[in-house]
């Protein structure tokens, strides 16, 4: 999404220079929570909400046997924390038949960026049809690391707060990760 698209999204109508600068001020004195935004993942792979508007990247990837395919990732940093969420559509050489297997590999290559290089914490379920695994653990720092790992059929989907680690079962995480929908 270009930077244009995105500040049309943040500024829903154009402000009398007045107003901004009155809103600016108000913000010096008052801390004003993030406005949440409800958005679509890759058109319509799922929806989730997210504290303003999200950065898009299209990350080139290729598949173990060498066919290519497009990692989408949305991020945004608000509060000091960060909010990232990814999808990819496998191509066909990509086995999904254990869908455990795919997401355990999830799991350990975001565990080699974690202190120790294991999770704290690991959650099995399903959701909506879809294989999924939560995860929490520390990075190097003292942050803490959430996350929800989805594989439903060929979609891979993927929620990620980072943030300090008295956060990650706080409200506004709580809130990203409890609004994920599937589409």
């Amino acid at each position: 999404m270009s930077l244009s698209r995105r500040t049309a999204l943040a500024l829903p109508g154009a402000l009398p220079l007045a107003l901004l600068a009155g809103r600016a001020a108000a913000q010096k004195r008052l801390e004003i929570p993030p406005s949440w935004y409800a958005v679509r993942i890759d058109e319509n792979a799922f929806i989730v909400e997210m504290p303003g508007v999200p950065d898009h990247r299209i990350v080139d990837d290729r598949s173990a046997r060498g066919t290519a395919f497009q990692l989408h990732s949305y991020s945004i940093e608000s509060g000091g924390s960060s909010y990232v969420a990814q999808t990819a559509l496998y191509p066909a050489d990509v086995d999904v038949t254990q869908p455990r297997a795919i997401l355990q590999a999830a799991l350990d290559g975001r565990a080699q960026q974690l202190s120790g290089g294991k999770w704290s914490r690991v959650q099995w379920r399903e959701i909506a049809g879809a294989a999924a695994v939560e995860s929490t653990g520390v990075v190097p720092g003292g942050n803490g690391l959430r996350q929800l790992v989805l594989l439903k059929q060929r979609r891979f989907m993927s929620l990620a707060f980072l943030g300090n680690a008295s956060s990650l079962a706080g409200a506004d995480a709580n809130r990203f990760f409890n609004s994920l929908k599937l589409v």
